[in-house]
C-alpha cells in the first residue's frame, strides 16, 4: 500500500495508544445495555440471527455495523443517518472527557478477559508493530471502507494481543477494583464490564509501557486493513492516523483459539466424498457432533484431518495423499504454514479437488458456530467442512516471520461486544 504522506511508516515504534471521547449509549433512551449490543459484524451471517438483534431492540447496533437496505451504498448512508439521529436525540452520548477504557468481559466457567480500549496509531506492516497472521478479502475491505467513511467512526473495536505484564497491566488490575461506568450481561452469558481511565498519570504509564509492545490481530484484520486504507486517503495529521482497538495482555489474559468453519453452497456431501475417494482416508462416523470433534482432534494430532458434514452423518477425513500436498501447496512458505490445516483445504481441497472459489460467497462461506455450519449444510445440501482450531503460538510464530495464514483461519476469543463504546472521528 502507498504510504507517501506518512514517513514514519518506514521507522520502527511501539504501540500508540491514544485517549477518546468514547460514544455510549444513554441507558435511559434504551431498554437495555444488553439489548443494543451485537457480536462483531462478521459474526452475525445468519439471518434469523440479524432479525433476532434488529428486533431485540429499536436502536441495537446491528443497524450501524451492518445496516440493511436495497444497495450496498444505500446501506452506509442508511448507517450515517441513523448514527446521526441517534447522536441528535441524545440515544448516543459522548463522555465528557478524553479517556482509555478498561474492558472486562467474564462467562459462567470462570473465564475472565481484560483489556484496554483506545485509538491505536495505525502502521503499516512493514513497521512491524501490529502483526496481522491472516489474508483479506478486498470486497469486505471495500464495504467497511464505506462504512467508516459514511458514518466517520469506528463502530467497534478490534481484538489485538501483546506480551506485557508490565505498568499497563497494572493499571487494568488496579482500575478494575473501582466501581465500573456500565455493567451488563448479554444473552450469551457474558458479563461485560466497563471504565474509563482518564488520570494523567495512569494515561502515561499504560501509553509508556505499550510504546515498547508489538501487538498481533486476534480479530478484525479486515477492519484495520480498512484502517490501513483511510489513511492513505487522509493527509497526516488526521483522526484517520488512528483506529479504535481492544488491546488485551494474553500473558495475564490468554485468549481462546477457536477454528473458523466452512460452507461450502451446491456441493453435496455425497459430491465432495466421491472427489476425495483415494485422496485421503474417509471414515464415516454415526456419532453426536462432541464425539465427532473428539474425533477429529484425536486425527489432527498426526496431521492434516477435516470433517466433512450436512447428509445426516460425519466423515473424518485425515491422511492426505503426500504427492497430493506436494503437486498442489506452493514450496516457497515456512514447513508449519504449508502444513496448516487451512493451507491444505483452500491450496488442495477448494481449489484443486473441488474446484470451489475461495473468494465468492456464491460458493462458500465462514461460520463461526460449529453446529450451525452443520445445520445449514444440512438444511441448504451443502457441505459443511469443521476446522481444528491452530495453536496461538503457531500463528504468532508465523505472524512475526511475517507470513500471513489463509483468510479466516482462526477465531480468537472472546470477542469484545460490539455497541458498548464507539468512536466517533469528529469528537
Amino acid at each position: 500500500m502507498n504510504t507517501a504522506g506518512h514517513p514514519e511508516a518506514t521507522q520502527r515504534r511501539g504501540l500508540e495508544l491514544t485517549p477518546f471521547r468514547g460514544l455510549r449509549y444513554d441507558p435511559d433512551r434504551v431498554g437495555s445495555l444488553a439489548s443494543v449490543t451485537s457480536p462483531p459484524y462478521d459474526v452475525v451471517v445468519r439471518p434469523d440471527g440479524l432479525h433476532h438483534l434488529q428486533s431485540a431492540d429499536p436502536h441495537n447496533i446491528v443497524r450501524l455495523i451492518l445496516p440493511q437496505a436495497g444497495t450496498p451504498s444505500a446501506g452506509t448512508e442508511q448507517a450515517a443517518d441513523t448514527l446521526r439521529r441517534w447522536l441528535d436525540e441524545g440515544i448516543l452520548t459522548a463522555d465528557p472527557e478524553p479517556g482509555l477504557y478498561v474492558y472486562e468481559q467474564r462467562d459462567g466457567d470462570g473465564m475472565l478477559q481484560r483489556g484496554v480500549i483506545g485509538t491505536l496509531r495505525v502502521s503499516e506492516p512493514a513497521e512491524g508493530v501490529v502483526l496481522p497472521h491472516e489474508d483479506v478479502m478486498p470486497p469486505v475491505v471495500a464495504d467497511r471502507a464505506a462504512l467508516m467513511r459514511a458514518t466517520r467512526a469506528n463502530l467497534e473495536p478490534l481484538l489485538l494481543t501483546y506480551r506485557g505484564d508490565g505498568a499497563a497491566a497494572e493499571v487494568v488490575e488496579r482500575t478494575a477494583e473501582k466501581p465500573p461506568l456500565l455493567a451488563t450481561t448479554t444473552e450469551d452469558g457474558f458479563r461485560h464490564r466497563l471504565w474509563s481511565v482518564t488520570d494523567p498519570e495512569d494515561l502515561a504509564r499504560i501509553q509508556g509501557d505499550l510504546a515498547r509492545r508489538q501487538a498481533l490481530i486476534a480479530d478484525g484484520h479486515h477492519r484495520w486493513a480498512t484502517y490501513r486504507r483511510l489513511r492513505v486517503e487522509h493527509p497526516s495529521p488526521s483522526p484517520w492516523d488512528y483506529g479504535l482497538v481492544l488491546l488485551v495482555d494474553t500473558v495475564r489474559y490468554p485468549l481462546r483459539v477457536r477454528a473458523i468453519h466452512r460452507l461450502l453452497h451446491g456441493l453435496p456431501v455425497a459430491d465432495a466424498l466421491a472427489a476425495v475417494e483415494g485422496l485421503f482416508r474417509v471414515r464415516r462416523l454415526d456419532v453426536p457432533l462432541a464425539e465427532a470433534l473428539a474425533a477429529l482432534a484425536d486425527a489432527s494430532c498426526a496431521g492434516n484431518s477435516f470433517l466433512l458434514a450436512g447428509d445426516g452423518a460425519f466423515h473424518l477425513l485425515d491422511r492426505p495423499d503426500p504427492d497430493l500436498l506436494a503437486r498442489t501447496i506452493p514450496g516457497d512458505r515456512p514447513a508449519a504454514w504449508r502444513s496448516l490445516d487451512a493451507t491444505v483445504l483452500h491450496a488442495t481441497l477448494l481449489e484443486h479437488v473441488w474446484h470451489i472459489p475461495e473468494d465468492s460467497s456464491a460458493h462458500i462461506a465462514y461460520i463461526h458456530d460449529t453446529a450451525a455450519t452443520v445445520e445449514k449444510a444440512e438444511r441448504d445440501g451443502g457441505t459443511a467442512v469443521l476446522m481444528h482450531p491452530v495453536r496461538e503460538e503457531v500463528v504468532r510464530e508465523l505472524a512475526q516471520q511475517g507470513v500471513t495464514m489463509p483468510r479466516k483461519s482462526t477465531s480468537f476469543g472472546p470477542k469484545p461486544a460490539s455497541g458498548l463504546v464507539l468512536r466517533a472521528l469528529e469528537i
